[in-house]
């Protein structure tokens, strides 16, 4: 099955284009929590089971499982395990090098973790963009446009009278001969999410900004999905996460996750 088969057929079973960003912070779960010999997995445990009706994917972000070295990495292995096989796992990594180095990257999120899909920065080119590809069922998702402040610095840039996005979205479409890459584009930029979804119109197209950083959900869905109002993974970490930090926390997540879910096929139905 390709990511893309998988993706769009928990979408449907759960009616859903929420994704859900594993970005679990020690400092933010209930106090009671830390007593655990594994807190981060057994935060994430409860996370998965209240939402894993209302979701199209997880995405556990990698930085927030390095920190705490073997134990963050075990945390995050035990993590994914938790999550339904029939759940798409989107490894936030932003991994971009070249050569043997970015075939170690894909063995390592692709069949260690046994991750269906991985972030890429596409900085250094197609040839780091190769390794990940090679995984014909799994895909990735090249960084295009960022939903933080300083994707201005460059993303936003024009090389002959072209934005620089435009051109990544434009090399990526050329590099998915089989069918397996992705774009993540932020919510708070809508305007050049739709320009990006004419360039893309079949891509999957993980979308970041909602939630915490105040992306609009109505131009997001009409901007971000496509012909058939699919293929956009729209993500919300913090909001969900942290809905509550008390010992409710798993089931205010999961109102959230609903409320959510809910609000973005309001829009679609439009």
């Amino acid at each position: 099955m390709t990511f893309v088969e998988k993706l769009l057929n928990v979408s449907r079973k759960n009616n859903s284009l929420v994704c859900v960003g594993l970005d679990t912070d020690l400092g933010k779960i209930p106090e009671y929590l830390l007593k655990e010999k594994d807190p981060i997995s057994a935060f994430n445990q409860k996370i998965i089971e209240f939402t894993s009706d209302l979701v199209c994917a997880y995405k556990p972000n990698m930085a927030f499982y390095e920190v705490f070295g073997s134990k963050g990495w075990d945390a995050l292995k035990k993590t994914c395990e938790y999550i339904p096989q029939d759940i798409p796992i989107i490894i936030d990594a932003k991994r971009g090098d070249i050569g043997n180095t970015a075939r170690m990257y894909a063995k390592a999120f692709f069949e260690e973790l046994r991750g269906d899909a991985v972030t890429v920065n596409p900085y250094m080119g197609r040839d780091a963009i190769l390794p990940f590809l090679k995984y014909e069922e799994k895909c990735a998702f090249v960084l295009c446009l960022t939903s933080n402040e300083g994707a201005k610095d460059f993303q936003l840039s024009k090389v002959d009278g072209k934005p620089l996005y435009e051109i990544v979205a434009e090399k990526v479409l050329n590099w998915n001969a089989k069918n397996n890459c992705g774009l993540v584009v932020g919510a708070t930029y809508p305007e050049q999410l739709k320009r990006i979804r004419e360039i893309v119109p079949s891509l999957p197209i993980l979308i970041p900004g909602v939630g915490a950083q105040a992306g609009d959900i109505e131009s997001t869905i009409r901007f971000g999905t496509d012909a058939n109002g699919e293929l956009a993974i729209i993500n919300s970490s913090r909001a969900i996460l942290y809905a509550s930090r008390k010992e409710d926390f798993a089931q205010a997540a999961g109102n959230e996750a609903l409320r959510l879910r809910d609000l973005i096929n309001l829009y679609r139905k439009k």
